[in-house]
């Protein structure tokens, strides 16, 4: 295919910034005229997916709507009737359908997603804390000065600090953001396994109508976008999820189990995961963390699960494994191929020492962001039927160790082999690690659809 438009693109779509600080900023609308007059002003701080030929910028701006807030802005009913009903419902109530029930159910949620009245999010994201803070007040004072919305809330994200540089790592202590998959025309540093599998063994891009609207998917196919076209191309959808982390119940349940499980605690968080906590696939090194190959970008993500089918190296119902299973269902992995999501995000409240006094009541946990083509096709079937229900895996009604909503009553299985140091093991009672505190999904649209939008041109005809 040619090359990408990267100037008619948000930059939050095409790369991970890896830039160590992000706020949130999450806007209502009052008025159609004065929202798409500050959508106008804002048009030239949006960081488009030009390549930094000059290095990182100190700061980048993005922004996307919900369903409502395109309502607010204005757009023809025709076309806001052409989006796919599942953006237009919005998360919340989709949540009998995503699992997020129990402490996870909407009642439970942040103020602010359970009031219905966020109608767009704006990242912004810096090298500094200094440049976030300068970058912020600068985009408050243009929506003061328009009236063009409210600012409801903010989020603030951060990277963990090590020694003073930051790290991937996320709050449970495992180092995140390997699996990132490459698509045809996006220019990246790719590495092998982030693709899709070929018969070879080798690995390639997967069709860029996987993330973005108005280009084929894998099946060959125009992914469902609204009209005009014009509109959707070069757009995608944006899932926001806040989710919080139980740290004290998680290191209290795996120092238990780790003490009962012969392999012993690490071995037990690496089997939980599908990693070590460095970052190396257990499934290349089943008894031992291995630095050479967690640094190695030609390493680190090649590896399949179609030698392992019985989980001896890696439980077929660990996290990594349930949300990305490569080969383990057979037919040399095209199964997923139409599942995959873009991930973004980073952590956020206050990081804790291992062995430091924590508890589950502090504001901690991971802003974890989904792009993709299809919220029903990739996001809500991964965290429906691989996330929340197992049978895909064989596994029934266990749901993903990490992300399940278990309520006490979860099981994971250690499939282990006959050796000494990697015997089968069950955890029961599983509580709830991770807990939904609100989000909903949105629609990043491309640069020339921010300017249609902004001088109210949107015309489904």
């Amino acid at each position: 295919m040619s090359k990408l438009n990267e100037t008619d693109i948000q930059g939050f779509v095409l790369r991970g910034y890896n830039l160590p600080f992000a706020r949130y900023l999450f806007l209502h609308f009052e008025d159609a005229k004065r929202a798409r007059n500050l959508i106008a002003r804002l048009l030239g701080d949006i960081t488009t997916g030009q390549r930094w030929d000059k290095g990182k910028p100190q700061s980048t701006v993005n922004i996307a709507f919900t369903f409502r807030g395109l309502e607010h802005l204005g757009l023809p009913d025709a076309t806001l009737r052409s989006f796919p009903f599942e953006f237009q419902q919005g998360m919340k109530p989709r949540a009998a359908i995503l699992g997020d029930t129990g402490v996870n159910s909407p009642e439970h949620w942040d103020d602010l997603w359970r009031e219905d009245r966020v109608h767009a999010w704006l990242g912004v994201n810096a090298v500094t804390m200094e440049a976030l803070d300068a970058r912020c007040l600068a985009i408050l004072a243009v929506i003061e000065e328009t009236g063009g919305a409210g600012a409801l809330s903010s989020q603030d994200a951060a990277a963990e600090e090590v020694n003073g540089k930051p790290t991937t790592r996320e709050h449970f202590g495992f180092t995140d953001g390997f699996g990132n998959p490459d698509y045809l025309g996006v220019d990246r540093s790719s590495q092998p396994g982030q693709g899709k599998l070929l018969p070879d063994g080798t690995w390639a891009p997967l069709a860029t109508g996987e993330l973005l609207l108005g280009y084929a998917d894998e099946a060959g196919e125009l992914p469902a976008d609204p009209l005009p076209h014009l509109l959707a191309s070069n757009g995608t959808f944006m899932v926001y999820r806040k989710l919080h982390q139980n740290l004290a119940t998680f290191r209290a349940f795996l120092d238990k189990q780790g003490s009962l499980y012969a392999g012993g605690k690490e071995k037990l968080a690496a089997k939980f995961i599908g990693r070590w906590r460095d970052g190396t696939p257990i499934e290349l090194s089943p008894d031992t963390p291995n630095p050479a190959i967690a640094k190695d970008p030609n390493r680190n993500t090649d590896f399949k699960y179609g030698t392992d089918a019985d989980g001896a190296r890696c439980p077929i119902g660990a996290h990594l494994r349930r949300v990305h299973p490569r080969d383990a269902f057979g037919f040399n992995g095209q199964l997923i191929n139409r599942r995959r999501i873009t991930r973004r995000g980073l952590p956020y409240g206050h990081f804790v020492p291992e062995g430091a006094p924590v508890t589950d009541k502090e504001e901690r946990g991971v802003i974890f962001m989904a792009l993709n083509a299809s919220l029903s096709r990739q996001f809500e079937f991964v965290q429906q039927q691989w996330v929340q229900y197992g049978n895909d895996s064989h596994l029934g009604n266990d749901k993903d160790v990490l992300m399940g909503n278990h309520g006490g009553r979860g099981r994971f299985v250690v499939q282990g082999d006959a050796s000494p140091a990697n015997p089968p093991f069950v955890c029961s009672n599983l509580p709830d690690f991770v807990e939904l505190r609100g989000g909903d999904y949105f629609f990043l649209p491309s640069i020339t659809a921010l300017g249609m939008i902004a001088m109210g041109l949107v015309d489904p005809r």
